[in-house]
């Protein structure tokens, strides 16, 4: 398993692109993006649990029902939700993007992000769509990544190599996402393709498991949005032995997928609106795995606890505070936490108590862009990892005239 370039072309068979059509007003800002499989793609997705959705999650529901699809398009700078004729826009775009690529339109996965309650016109993308086509290559990633951005302030991509059945297979994704983020399915968008040889089935399955244990287990600000999907594609174009049921292929597949899913995750939470600081917890000792996820998520949801991260404040009370509250079983008279980045580990509770430790080197630490709070309750054998960010007098104001 090796780390390479090229995020969501890397594999086999894929091409992306970005431009801008006009959704944005900034017309330096890339707004609509494309991925494109020269093959019919195994396909599988999650999508947001809040009951108000945008619609294209609806269209793009109805088009993976026969588990395939062979591209995806992404606007940005409107969610086309709760908008009357938010499904017409969203098919008529698949339509539009169909008709341009020669393929059919129910092979379409079709998101967006942005406003929400924005009226919506299907005029750019009308003008858009030929020269997003015509923009299609192999170093397309970067433009079509910048395409689905937001309140982001970094590119975030991935990809990874490795080897199933003797043949180099290859996973790449890309996300958006800074804020509105506490999912329970997945988080933001994601894009996800991979030239494995899976089936829909097993693809799914993959990726229902995956994100149970990383998008999951990431939030910003504890806001589930209307728009949150993540979509896994793979054309089987590295020609192995086709994945129809769980073994050894189907578990190095399962690693590949969380190596990406994993950095996408610490990406997105490190780039957080308005934070200075990636923050991930890490549980151990846990009685379950319930009772380990439920103490991670807790700690890195902690508003307190987050504003503390951004001070560079080793007030560790907030850490406990989370844990009792959080609904978790636990003994708080046997936990132990730490505080931990590249400048040094720091114990500054032991069973369930503060201890002595130098203020000035916990701040030392804690003044690094990436913070590890470790957690050991110490009463089983469970673990789970959580991720977040700190909160920061920017988020208040990214979010206070966002709209405006």
């Amino acid at each position: 398993m090796k780390m390479i370039n090229g995020g969501i072309c890397a594999a086999k068979g894929f091409t992306a692109s970005g431009v801008h059509c006009g959704i944005r007003h900034n017309k330096i800002k890339k707004d609509l993006s494309l991925i494109y499989s020269e093959v019919p793609a195994a396909a599988a997705a999650v999508y947001t649990t809040n009951l108000v959705k945008g619609a294209p999650l609806t269209v793009t529901k109805d088009h993976l029902a026969d588990g395939y699809a062979q591209a995806v398009i992404c606007n940005s700078g409107n969610a086309n939700t709760c908008n009357s004729n938010g499904i017409e826009i969203a098919e008529q775009t698949c339509s539009l993007i169909a008709a341009e690529l020669g393929i059919k339109a129910d092979d379409i996965v079709v998101a967006s992000t942005g406003v929400i309650g924005q009226k919506m016109s299907i005029e750019p993308f009308e003008k858009g769509v030929k020269p997003l086509v015509n923009a299609l290559s192999k170093n397309g990633c970067d433009d079509a990544a910048e395409g689905i951005m937001t309140t982001d302030t970094v590119k975030k991509e991935v990809a990874v190599e490795f080897e199933i059945d003797g043949k180099i297979c290859t996973i790449g994704g890309i996300a958006k996402g800074s804020g509105m983020i506490h999912p329970n399915m997945a988080t933001m968008l994601v894009f996800i393709t991979s030239d494995v040889n899976i089936s829909p089935e097993m693809l799914q399955s993959a990726l229902s498991s995956d994100i149970q244990n990383t998008f999951n287990m990431l939030s910003i600000d504890g806001d589930t949005s209307t728009n949150d999907m993540v979509t896994v594609l793979a054309n089987g174009l590295a020609n192995n032995k086709k994945i129809t049921e769980k073994g050894d292929d189907f578990k190095i597949f399962m690693t590949a997928l969380n190596t990406v899913t994993v950095t996408l995750c610490r990406m997105i939470a490190g780039d957080g609106e308005g934070a200075t600081k990636l923050l991930e917890c890490s549980v151990s000792g846990a009685k379950t795995l319930c009772d380990a996820k439920t103490v991670a998520k807790s700690v890195v949801c902690s508003s307190l606890l987050k504003a503390a991260m951004f001070g560079a404040d080793a007030n560790w009370g907030r850490v406990l505070c989370a844990i009792g509250y959080s609904g978790a079983d636990v003994d708080v008279n046997k936990i132990d936490v730490y505080f931990e980045s590249k400048a040094g580990k720091i114990k500054v509770c032991e069973k369930g108590a503060g201890v002595d430790f130098s203020e000035d080197e916990a701040k030392k630490i804690l003044t690094e862009n990436e913070i590890d709070i470790i957690v050991d309750l110490n009463d089983g054998d469970f673990s789970s990892k959580a991720w977040g960010c700190d909160l920061t007098y920017d988020y208040v104001k990214i979010n206070g005239d966002y709209r405006t």
